[in-house]
């Protein structure tokens, strides 16, 4: 389990795709106190450190995975959001997030809102009963609250965040823009309070 703090923007170094795929993200964690197969969340998908270095550690991604989130995509020089696993007894600064992906949804725009920037995505059909204003929804890793959700005429479903500076500089968000794809998590809460209505 993790909370959606970011808490290190790692890059990606090196990618071999050979049988699974398997990616080598340097990064500033003290990587001695990382156990192997320990897990990190990256940028919102939980994966196993398979190996590391100094400064660097390496996870092997299946073909499901690279499929269902944005990590077909990477290539060497990608940045990404890391948070290490929650340890039981550490604040829960932001809400319960699995590493589990449940979509990818596209930046539609990007705008100026005084010192923030406003970003609106687009919402995969099947997760749109999930999501719900001031409600929380992890992307690319991150904790954040829903301002808006809108229902287009179109029939596509489009919500809003907010991006505060600290967390623009302290999170990939200061470098995405309008046409990027992002791993979306629902909140586990949302999922199951769903699931009660249905039985």
């Amino acid at each position: 389990m993790f909370t959606g703090i970011i808490t290190d923007i790692g890059t990606l170094s090196e990618r071999v795709d050979s049988g699974d795929t398997r990616l080598v993200i340097k990064t500033a964690y003290d990587t001695s106190t990382i156990e192997f197969g320990a897990s990190i969340a990256c940028s919102g998908v939980c994966l196993t450190v398979v190996a590391k270095g100094d400064d660097w550690f390496s996870v092997d991604v299946s073909a499901e995975t690279l499929s269902c989130t944005t990590l077909g995509g990477w290539q060497a020089g990608t940045v990404v959001n890391l948070e290490r696993a929650l340890k039981v007894g550490e604040e829960l600064g932001g809400h319960l997030v699995t590493g589990h992906v449940d979509g990818v949804g596209d930046i539609i725009s990007v705008e100026q809102e005084g010192d923030s920037r406003k970003f609106t995505f687009t919402l995969p059909d099947s997760l749109k009963q999930f999501v719900a204003a001031k409600g929380s929804v992890t992307i690319n890793g991150a904790s954040l609250t829903v301002n808006e959700v809108i229902d287009e005429k179109d029939g596509r479903t489009l919500f809003c965040v907010n991006i505060i500076p600290h967390t623009q500089e302290k999170t990939t968000f200061g470098l995405l823009k309008a046409g990027d794809q992002v791993n979306v998590e629902i909140d586990i809460l949302a999922r199951y309070v769903s699931r009660m209505r249905e039985v």
